[in-house]
């Protein structure tokens, strides 16, 4: 069996591409170059939105599975149509979960939850690339597979729910130094994260998968913990106490400047998710997490720390969270002062 991974190199596609050899998928990765490819795997150097360039390098090929991990918009997926319409039985689109609607109707999440997210165009681009998808689908036959991830990582650095634009390293580092953490709301709405090893269990079940054809499908972990729960086990994985900071979520948007707070907080993270997973786990009866998200968090931190180039520092997003905590602070003096 033969597959096409568009990029293949990234926190998610890097598990999918192991997986996907081990059981003896022939992998091909079509992308520009700039990371090493896994060994085993054949490699097409090409920009994917250089559709002329793709369409020569794949002219004498033929896949049954195209994976597309670095689609975001309507234009991708248009384009993509064109190149492998007759060159694959199946191709997987990566979504998003924060395409569904939130606050939701109903605190678990299944696939019929309906997209809709007003706060960020990131959500908004991949809702319009799925309608583009299953309208080709219904009207021609594209054998199109839609898969709504979550919040998934690769245990490299542990998920934070805000932080700057160099990466998570100042959460941890704040801690480590006893600087207040800012953890919207107040912690207690439910959230979940996916180690990519257990997600790429449910994306290689679905390939070849005739069940999944004209089908969408989120794949998570069942678990999940409050964010108060992630960041004590972050602190309690770095032997440190958490001065938490709980800030309103709308506070943080407005006042993010740099950061879209708006988009990542109001559109996702604010909001309680429970993911149904009994969609994905009827066509892949294997599919089952084993790494729980505790121990998921621990290995992160553990490997953060044991690694000393992902500690990437980020003095405007600590002079940011400073701010943020003066500003309270002042806020509730203000308060007391004149509440005698």
């Amino acid at each position: 069996m033969k597959a096409l991974f568009i990029g293949g190199t990234g926190t998610i596609s890097t598990d999918v591409v192991a997986l996907a050899q081990q059981r003896g998928w022939e992998i091909t990765l079509l992308n520009r170059g700039s990371k090493k490819v896994p060994e085993g795997t054949r490699s097409i150097i090409a920009d994917i939105n250089d559709e002329e360039a793709v369409a020569k390098a794949i002219a004498n090929e033929n896949y049954d599975v195209v994976a597309q991990f670095i689609g975001y918009t309507a234009e991708d997926v248009q384009r993509d149509i064109r190149l492998f319409r007759n060159k694959t039985k199946q191709y997987i689109f990566i979504s998003s979960a924060s395409a569904y609607q939130k606050p939701l109707a109903d605190y678990r999440i299944t696939e019929s939850t309906p997209l809709s997210n007003p706060y960020w165009q990131y959500s908004r681009n991949k809702i319009e690339a799925e309608e583009v998808l299953m309208s080709a689908y219904r009207a021609d036959g594209f054998p199109v597979t839609i898969v709504r991830p979550s919040h998934t990582y690769n245990g490299t650095k542990p998920p934070v729910c805000v932080h700057g634009s160099k990466g998570n390293w100042q959460i941890l580092k704040r801690i480590l130094d006893g600087k207040p953490v800012i953890i919207p709301g107040d912690g207690t709405s439910l959230w979940t994260l996916t180690h990519s090893k257990d997600f790429a269990k449910g994306y290689v079940g679905l390939m070849a998968n005739p069940h999944a054809i004209g089908n969408a499908f989120h794949i998570t972990t069942d678990e999940s913990m409050t964010w108060n729960q992630i960041y004590q086990t972050i602190a309690d994985a770095l032997g440190k106490p958490l001065n938490a900071l709980h800030i309103p979520s709308d506070f943080l948007a407005r006042h993010g400047e740099n950061y879209d707070f708006k988009g990542e907080l109001l559109g996702d993270k604010a909001s309680t998710v429970v993911f149904d997973n009994s969609k994905i786990k009827r066509l892949v009866p294997d599919f089952v997490c084993n790494i729980s998200m505790a121990d998921g968090l621990r290995q992160a931190v553990q490997f953060m720390l044991a690694h000393p180039e992902t500690q990437t520092p980020d003095l405007e997003f600590d002079s940011w969270c400073d701010r943020i905590a003066d500003s309270m602070r002042v806020a509730d003096e203000a308060f007391l002062k004149n509440s005698r």
